[in-house]
């Protein structure tokens, strides 16, 4: 097989996105346990400024990924929010009912279980850090299960990502924002106007509504709310049918997605998983803020995801996936726990102190990489069950 073919087999397989992932995160473990630390750190913290007669931006390279790359990966979420409301899987509320309560336990339990580690404490603040889902790496570990599992699996998994994904959204919308400076979230109103006007005159172009998303985020950074809100509401305001009848929403989310699935969250990774492990003791594992989150990831999602379905199922308000049994369901809440991406997002936006983002970094990867390893083994024990037995029905 020639190297083109190889690369072509790689990326056009539905793992390819989470297995760039973890190649990111373990490169950067490497570089920040290396020789090459002190320049790994000195590049993420060099600034980078834009600026015109002295007005303008002037960031370290790290807050240009976290504030500017993320909200492009926020402005592709929008993207699939908005056609999954429209035209898939969340636009008929019977289908979003059952993902919709594991999500929202998938959000609740691992919070509480981190204000448990973390109640009077300085590191309470991270609370909201172990609610979230990486899609990208939980629909990954769930290819490599290949098609063993149910078809019903993905999507329930899917659409519970997603509805973790708006949950973190709101989230960082009501308790992630600075000092709030009114003046510039009233000129975000012009641009946002103008997005407003060409989604109802269902124009066929896209520049123009991605430089007054481009303009939206300068003035939602400045306000004090976090940028990456931008991307999403932006991400809104793009047509789903022109006048054409053609759709400028599916050509961007179809030409977007390779760059953020395959540059942009890898190079977010790389820049934010260097746990530093010189000196690392026991102490630091069983420390509130990094036990706390690597608790919720997997003891706090597994018990929110599959202990809300279980009672929605035994109640006779749901039924479970066609295909699946609770095993399945079970691989399903060891994956949601797969924090990664979001949860270190969330993690820069609640603590600048290098210790305690070490902490984060820590808690984090630890807690997504044992979820990543339990619901793989769950979800082969269950794809091996159900092939010994085709006829086996799901448990309920």
């Amino acid at each position: 097989m020639s190297l083109a073919r190889a690369f072509d087999k790689f990326f056009n397989h539905d793992a390819s996105g989470g297995i760039l992932l973890m190649l990111s995160a373990v490169a950067a473990l490497l570089v920040a346990n290396s020789s090459l630390a002190p320049a790994y750190d000195s590049f993420l913290n060099a600034t980078l400024s834009l600026t015109l007669n002295g007005g303008g931006l002037s960031k370290a390279l790290i807050l240009w990924i976290n504030d500017g790359l993320m909200a492009i990966f926020f402005f592709l979420i929008g993207l699939e929010l908005k056609r999954e409301l429209l035209e898939g899987k969340l636009k008929n509320p019977r289908d979003v009912i059952l993902p919709g309560v594991a999500a929202l336990g998938g959000m609740m339990l691992p919070a509480v279980v981190f204000v448990y580690f973390n109640w009077g404490l300085p590191s309470l603040g991270g609370w909201a850090i172990p609610a979230a889902t990486d899609i990208a790496f939980a629909l990954g570990i769930l290819a490599l299960v290949g098609s063993r599992a149910p078809v019903s699996l993905k999507v329930f998994l899917l659409t519970l990502a997603i509805l973790d994904d708006l949950g973190a959204i709101i989230i960082i919308a009501l308790f992630y924002t600075a000092e709030l400076k009114v003046d510039y979230l009233l000129y975000a109103l012009a641009p946002l106007a103008g997005l407003a006007w060409l989604n109802m005159k269902g124009a066929h172009r896209l520049a123009p509504a991605i430089l007054l998303g481009a303009i939206m985020w300068f003035f939602v950074l400045k306000s004090g709310v976090h940028a990456t809100l931008a991307g999403v509401i932006t991400a809104f305001f793009i047509p789903l049918k022109d006048k054409y009848g053609k759709s400028p929403l599916h050509a961007l989310e179809h030409a977007l997605a390779p760059y953020v699935l395959y540059l942009i969250v890898p190079v977010f990774a790389f820049a934010n998983a260097g746990v530093v492990l010189t000196g690392l003791t026991m102490a630091d594992f069983i420390a509130p803020l990094s036990l706390g989150i690597m608790l919720g990831l997997i003891v706090g999602k597994q018990l929110g995801v599959f202990g809300f379905v279980f009672v929605m199922v035994k109640l006779g308000w749901a039924r479970l996936p066609h295909g699946a049994n609770w095993l399945h369901i079970y691989g399903v809440a060891c994956l949601a726990g797969i924090g990664f991406t979001m949860s270190l997002f969330i993690g820069n936006l609640s603590f600048e102190d290098p210790a305690m983002m070490n902490q984060v970094r820590l808690g984090v990867l630890s807690g997504s990489v044992l979820s990543a390893i339990l619901g793989y083994t769950a979800l082969m024990i269950a794809s091996a069950r159900n092939n010994e037995d085709p006829e086996a029905l799901p448990a309920e």
